[in-house]
């Protein structure tokens, strides 16, 4: 944590700009073998969760980032059972899959067992019980040795891991290797969501290369975008699949796939947040078209800090 003044410290997104936050008590504040891990109580957004510095998820809006991370893709597929999630060590993504009654299994692969350990002891509201849930196998192990080693298959596979920093745990999880390797452990129609950091026009460069390296393994690939605040930056996503295209599907269909899950009390996500998903900006249309590069385990990339 950057400790510019008593209470306060920066996240900061390119070595010229930042975001400022105040904060009343540091409840975590550690290193594990793979990451810095800090949970601290913010006087705007509640607990918060760092690592490597950055902000993952805050109290009062990490369900804008979760609900849209699961949401789109699980409802898209016409009976998702079988769920893999890469990284969700707060066991926020978790909750938000085992909402949807007709899923059998989740097997979560996690490689920092520590970030899981804070989290049932420190974020409850994240969780929510969801690792004790008996649907839930958590696997600690290393994401992509996972996916190049199981014989499983998943209907869904969801990647939430952070940003691709420089000796961090995640700059091997953006590659076309990893995405191949993803590739193979989808069962017939399934699909893959994953977080792919800012959409905004000046720091989207990830995000745009991850559009790209997608592009190579996979025939449908569409991004979208929410506004989450503690984020102080537009947030982009993917899903990707060979045949399922999440934006065929109309309001309605999604409402009704919805209720007959038994998926209630969404607060950012429905049928209609569905349709208007996909209908990105002509900006952001152009930035996924011109920039970026294919990312390659030879030639990875790395935010800016």
């Amino acid at each position: 944590m950057d400790v510019i003044k008593a209470h306060l410290f920066v996240e900061m997104y390119s070595p010229n700009e930042g975001h400022l936050h105040g904060f009343k008590k540091v409840l975590v504040e550690g290193k594990t073998d793979f990451q810095t891990v800090e949970i601290v109580d913010t006087h705007e957004y509640g607990r918060c969760l760092l690592l490597d510095g950055k902000m993952q998820s805050s109290q009062m809006d990490e369900y804008i980032y979760h609900e849209f991370l699961v949401h789109p893709a699980c409802t898209t597929h016409p009976h998702p059972r079988r769920v893999m999630i890469i990284g969700g060590g707060e066991g926020a993504t978790l909750r938000e899959v085992l909402r949807h009654a007709d899923i059998e299994r989740v097997d979560m692969i996690e490689i920092d067992a520590k970030v899981v350990d804070f989290a049932k002891r420190h974020l409850a509201e994240w969780h929510q019980g969801a690792f004790a849930d008996k649907r839930c196998r958590l696997i600690v192990e290393d994401g992509r040795r996972y996916a190049e080693t199981t014989g499983e298959q998943y209907d869904l596979i969801i990647i939430d891991v952070s940003d691709p920093g420089f000796e961090g745990p995640a700059y091997l999880l953006y590659t076309v290797q990893f995405y191949q390797a993803i590739a193979r452990c989808l069962a017939p129609g399934g699909l893959i969501a994953l977080q792919a950091g800012s959409s905004s026009v000046i720091h989207g460069e990830i995000m745009a290369s991850v559009y790209r390296t997608l592009k190579k393994v996979f025939f449908v690939v569409r991004g979208y975008e929410a506004s989450i605040p503690s984020f102080n930056l537009p947030w982009g996503f993917f899903i990707a699949s060979r045949t399922a295209d999440p934006k065929s599907l109309a309001a309605q269909t999604i409402d009704r796939r919805l209720a007959e899950r038994e998926v209630v009390k969404l607060r950012a996500y429905d049928g209609e947040t569905h349709e208007g998903l996909f209908k990105i900006t002509k900006a952001l249309r152009q930035m996924l078209e011109t920039q970026g590069r294919v990312i390659e385990d030879k030639s990875p990339m790395y935010t800016p800090l």
